[in-house]
């Protein structure tokens, strides 16, 4: 019975190495796979051309990816570093100082508002953010402008992440052990000093794992964006210029590329790329991670 029961946790343990190597083997066979599919452009023109370049005519051969690059990090960190305090805050509320009746009834809201499809948070953009900063925050900027902007996109992306990031807050701060909250409070800090000096520093670690997790979610993110960002090949800017990023780009170039293969080219470079800065970016955070952790 025990030799039964030491074989069959053997083989559990060798089924999830198995699944794991996978796992990492298929990031890796999308890299290379992308990569390979990128050949055609990078043979063509140097990468520095065309991640510098501008100038975006794909009939004249001509791929410059800077326009693109830009704006898709500029809306990516504008809707992180609006999301951010608003979800660092509501999560100290409702775990710190909220009572239980508060609680059960924002957790399904926010359970609704993480499920919703991408699409649309896209419509919800277009009715009224668009409006409101056509027709509202640029004449108070004194600048005319469509709505169709940075500004409409991060707010598009914010509010999409921010049930992600309030749940992800809520479960560091929940996991912090009471003990160091009574130790805190029992030698005479008040409460909103706890959770500065106790709770946020037990959880920085986890604080940053969790803004990584939003900030690959907001570069990936293409259908709400490209309903509000203007789809203009530009450099913006400011915040109320239009923009193109580039899962926008891929999305709405995808059926064309079909008859011109250096356009398959650039466009599947144009995923690696994407693809380039998000595990950049995770690794970078890895080791920030691992930094504060020691």
């Amino acid at each position: 019975m025990n030799n039964t029961r030491l074989w069959k946790d053997k083989i559990a343990g060798k089924v999830m190495a198995v699944l794991t190597i996978a796992s990492l083997f298929l990031v890796v066979a999308m890299g290379i796979g992308l990569y390979l599919k990128s050949v055609p452009i990078l043979e063509k023109e140097s990468v520095w051309t065309l991640l510098s370049s501008s100038e975006w005519k794909p009939m004249s051969g001509r791929f410059g990816f800077f326009p693109f690059l830009m704006g898709t990090l500029s809306v990516t960190l504008l809707a992180v570093a609006f999301a951010l305090p608003i979800s660092l805050f509501m999560a100290i509320y409702l775990t710190e100082y909220s009572r239980s009746v508060v609680r059960r009834f924002i957790y399904p809201l926010l359970d609704i508002l993480a499920g919703l499809p991408s699409v649309i948070y896209g419509v919800w953009g277009t009715l009224l953010i668009v409006p409101w900063v056509s027709g509202v925050v640029a004449p108070a900027l004194g600048r005319s402008s469509s709505g169709y902007t940075v500004l409409a996109g991060a707010v598009v992306l914010g509010v999409m992440i921010l049930p992600l990031l309030v749940s992800l807050f809520i479960e560091l701060f929940a996991n912090v052990g009471n003990e160091y909250r009574e130790a805190s409070l029992s030698l005479g800090a008040t409460r909103w000093q706890t959770t500065i000096h106790v709770i946020l520093r037990k959880t920085f670690p986890g604080i940053i794992a969790a803004i990584v997790l939003a900030v690959s979610r907001t570069l990936g993110e293409t259908i709400a964006v490209l309903m509000v960002c203007g789809n203009l090949a530009i450099v913006p800017n400011s915040i109320l210029d239009a923009f193109y990023p580039i899962p926008a780009l891929i999305a709405n170039a995808y059926g064309e590329m079909m008859s011109m293969p250096l356009y398959e080219s650039a466009l599947m470079f144009a995923a690696f790329i994407l693809f380039f800065v998000v595990l950049v970016f995770n690794l970078f955070s890895r080791l920030v991670l691992r930094k504060f952790k020691q």
